[in-house]
Parts: C-alpha cells; structure tokens; sequence
C-alpha cells in the first residue's frame, strides 16, 4: 500500500505528523509513504524509515514569482512528480485550502479533515473522504485521529499520552554536515520564534546563560535571522562558555540538539524537533497553549504563564499595564508582561531538574 501524505509546513507542524506515520507502518503490513512538503522543510520526512519520496513544494517562494515558477519548469516538474504514480490514499494532513489544492492534483482517492475540523473549512470540499476529529486536543494528535480514519486502524493504547516519532538519529546524523564541538556538556537555548508574543526577554536569556555558565555549564545558541544573530551575541557577550553557532541547515541544528544535555525552548519549531529527538526541553509559553501545540512527547516539561490575561493566542500583546505593572517590570526590558510570571530562576529551577536530575 502507498500513500501520500501532503504537510506541506510550518516545521513544527510537519514534526507532528512524524508519529501518525509512526502508528500506521506499525498497523499496516507493507504501508509506504510518499510526502509533499515545503522545500525548506524537505529535510525530515526522510528521517522517518518509512517515507519513501519527498516531493518538495515551493509554494512561498512560488507566490512571489508564479511567471518566474512557470518559466523555469520548477512548477512542471513538481506536477509530473505529483502524479508520477497512483496511491492507494492521499492525506491532507494540514486542512487548508492550499494544501487541499495539492492533494486534489494527485492521483488518488484523497481524504481529510471534515468541514468542522479544518482549520480552513472550505478545504473540506476537495476530499472524497472526510473525518470529523474533535477540536481541544493537542495537535499531534489529531494527526494521528486522522490517519487512522482514513486508513482504517485502532489508535494504539494510550495514545493521548504515548506516541514514537519514528526518527532515526543514524539518518539524522548522516545528515549533518557540523558536527557539535563541547568540551563540556552543554545546553540549547532556542531562543528564536515567529510572533512578538512568544518571546521570552532577551534579558531573561541572558539571566539564564549566567546562570548556566556559573553552574559549569555551556550554552550553544543557534540562529536563522538577523534579528536572532543579535539576539544571540546578545545573550553570549563576553559569557564564558556560551557560543554563538554559524548559521546551520536543519540537519546541523538537528545534530547540535542531539547532543544537548537538554534544551530550552520559546513556542517555536525548533522545540518540536527536540522533543522528536527525544532530548529533554523546557518550553516556555506565555501568550499560546502548551495543551494544543505544545513540544510533546518524552522529556517535555512546559512552563506556561498564569498572567491574567494568558494564554491570549494573540500575534501582538494588547495588555495595558496597569500602574503596579510600570512600578516592579521593566517596561523596555520586559515584555511582554506574561512572561514575568516565568522568572530566570525559575527557569533555571526547572531546568537543573531535567539537565542533571541526579543534582537537582
């Protein structure tokens, strides 16, 4: 049997589909995967034994250019490869209309999220089948809700709280070009993420990094923009211990997190690819849910904020401080203000407990 599974993005959401993937090669006899995905992306289903073929999709880059697209054959060959062979199913994983559009250009019978599931309800009216899967569950699994339904097996037991990613470190490794270089043991800190809401004070990361390197400990602090290589020296200015690493390709960041003691993490994609590597991460929530979209699997301690208006899931903070606010926080330090529920040294409490839990 061979199925085509289109997730096309963002990182975090291609991770959670790993372990529905996971479920049903254990379920099916013989089951294969193929799987369209953004060619930023491209790099992870291969990771997983049982995907086959990467059918990578330009689909950002392709809507600023569509004539550039059209004129140098990317868009041709990605439809001959789309259609190159007949699949028992096709799976939109992803519920939207773009991803919809994708699936229907395949040659299979495709399945999806019901109108009532879909993040984008119109997505809905491209299947030929459609599964209702409850909404309030936390993302990966509704992934795996759906592929079982849509080819027919049990959830395994426990599945609400157990699951295997599938990943195998040999092919990761393999992968990577840069190798992690420590003389000590060493700690992750992602601090890089999409929404001005979900980052954690640069202030407070440095409180960490001092803390860390008092504590004997190096901190390795990847980055994929401008603003997070600031962010980065910022944290690591004159810190002994604490290292700014080269702009790594996914594989190498996936390496770097390998061999990590542990990881601290913001709501970024970043974190779900270190739980799916099974390395233990604390991740820090303020304006979103941990219950929805939270790092999940072994190892994963989440921090959220009990600030009174969080989690909001608001992109932008619309919280007006209040006079006590202005008078203990640091209105151009620390913002936004959920976060001041999630202090450093409570950080680093929880940290220490996972890092080294024979000391802490």
């Amino acid at each position: 049997m061979r199925v085509l599974i289109v997730k096309t993005s963002s990182l975090g959401d291609v991770i959670h589909t790993l372990p529905a993937v996971t479920d049903a090669a254990r379920a099916i006899t013989g089951l294969r995967f193929d799987w369209v995905v953004e060619e930023a992306f491209a790099e992870i289903p291969a990771w997983h034994p049982a995907v086959d073929k990467i059918i990578p999709v330009a689909l950002r880059r392709w809507r600023k250019h569509p004539l550039k697209a059209r004129r140098s054959g990317e868009w041709q060959a990605f439809s001959h490869a789309l259609t190159a062979c007949r699949y028992d199913a096709v799976i939109d994983a992803q519920g939207l209309l773009k991803s919809a559009w994708l699936s229907r250009r395949a040659d299979g019978p495709v399945h999806g999220l019901a109108r009532n599931s879909a993040r984008e309800p119109l997505a809905s009216l491209f299947y030929r089948h459609r599964h209702t899967v409850p909404w309030g569950r936390h993302a990966v699994l509704r992934v795996r809700e759906l592929f079982a339904q849509a080819l027919g097996y049990p959830l395994p037991p426990n599945a609400e709280h157990e699951g295997d990613y599938g990943l195998e470190r040999n092919r990761v490794l393999a992968a990577a070009s840069h190798k992690p270089q420590a003389e000590t043991p060493y700690l992750v800190f992602l601090h890089g993420t999409t929404w001005p809401t979900k980052h954690w004070p640069e202030r407070y990361w440095r409180q960490l990094a001092e803390q860390a390197a008092a504590s004997g400990w190096a901190v390795h602090l990847p980055w994929g923009s401008e603003a997070e290589l600031a962010r980065a020296q910022g944290i690591a200015d004159g810190l002994p211990g604490a290292q700014v690493l080269p702009r790594l390709k996914l594989a190498d960041i996936a390496a770097e997190l390998a061999g990590a003691r542990a990881c601290v993490a913001v709501d970024t994609g970043l974190g779900h690819l270190a739980a799916a590597l099974e390395v233990p991460t604390l991740s820090l929530f303020g304006a979103t849910n941990p219950g929805y979209t939270g790092a999940w699997g072994r190892s994963q301690r989440h921090l959220a904020s009990d600030f009174p208006c969080a989690p909001c899931l608001k992109r932008n903070c619309g919280y007006t401080p209040t006079a006590e606010d202005r008078a203990r926080f640091d209105l151009a330090h620390e913002q936004p203000l959920c976060f001041t529920r999630l202090a450093p040294a409570r950080v680093w409490n929880e940290l220490r407990a996972i890092a080294a839990p024979e000391h802490a």
